[in-house]
């Protein structure tokens, strides 16, 4: 239980001061979350590339059971929508909520405080795979869109650069000079806090009211994508901290990308925001149950 807490407590203190924040001054969260999405994520994710010594082998295990996690989570929620007579709009922001997990701010924080520097650089690819599925396919899902104009949206993304920027550096026979590298490391150490503050903030300026639709979608996010994810890492055979991280990442909250993709693309917005808000307030309460039984495994 001590362990369970240090994981969460942390986390939560730190969203805590964000919401404080959010609720006490007029803050630009637009901004933020620029400055979250395209320097400091990008910063990590490029740094744990750069000195992570995870391998080929871990980053195609975690590449197929995520794969087959957000697959079989966006089927899931299209199927239970159908069967409750969801109306087309409402069943886009499901699957929306339902296959795409907050792997980025809650993701790397918790994964972190429970895992430790091994637990965020698994964290980071989880992350890097996640961006690279929900930004390529998310809007032909939503829009039925072409792949082509998915892929090249996919293409701007800073994480993507990133991403190759970490491996470039990786296969350099040498170390920059004048410590250069530092300047990721530097970035990367600030990007946890600044994800969870602003995270914080974005709960602070939600609406928190809770209908049965916001319950329903919040526990299948929560609940569904860890026990779904359980089950594709042992189908693929992943194990130790891999299938741990990656049962983590995928029992997250759902992604405030779920919104910005279902207000580009279509689906309810509001109800889309709702659920955004309310499963991470629910995490709290959802993530100490699945560290708990990680633990067990």
């Amino acid at each position: 239980m001590t362990a369970i807490l240090s994981a969460i407590l942390p986390v939560l203190t730190i969203v805590l001061i964000g919401f404080w924040a959010g609720k006490t001054f007029t803050l630009d969260r637009m901004s933020l979350s620029r400055i979250t999405l395209y320097i400091f994520t990008p910063a990590l994710v490029a740094d744990s590339l750069y000195r992570s010594p995870i391998t080929l082998a871990n980053a195609k295990g975690l590449f197929l059971a995520f794969s087959l996690t957000y697959a079989l989570m966006g089927a899931i929620a299209w199927g239970l929508s159908c069967l409750l007579h969801f109306p087309a709009p409402i069943r886009k922001s499901a699957i929306a909520t339902s296959a795409f997990p907050n792997t980025g701010n809650m993701g790397l924080s918790v994964s972190l405080f429970a895992f430790g520097e091994e637990g965020l650089n698994r964290a980071a690819i989880v992350l890097i795979i996640s961006s690279l599925l929900v930004f390529s396919t998310g809007p032909a899902i939503l829009k039925g869109g072409k792949f082509s104009n998915a892929l090249k949206f996919t293409l701007k993304l800073p994480l993507i650069w990133a991403m190759l920027m970490g491996f470039a550096l990786r296969l350099l026979p040498f170390e920059l000079p004048f410590q250069l590298d530092r300047v990721l490391e530097v970035l990367a150490e600030g990007t946890i806090p600044l994800a969870l503050v602003v995270l914080g903030i974005e709960i602070s300026q939600s609406s928190l009211r809770l209908t049965r639709y916001d319950l329903f979608a919040s526990t299948l996010r929560l609940l569904g994508g860890g026990t779904v994810a359980y089950g594709m890492g042992r189908m693929v055979g992943l194990e130790g901290l891999d299938l741990q991280v990656l049962v983590l990442q995928c029992s997250m909250p759902a992604a405030v990308s779920s919104f910005l993709m279902v207000k580009e693309f279509g689906g309810d917005t509001v109800r889309t925001a709702r659920v955004v808000a309310i499963s991470s307030v629910l995490a709290f309460g959802t993530l100490p149950l699945v560290l708990g039984l990680l633990s067990l495994s």
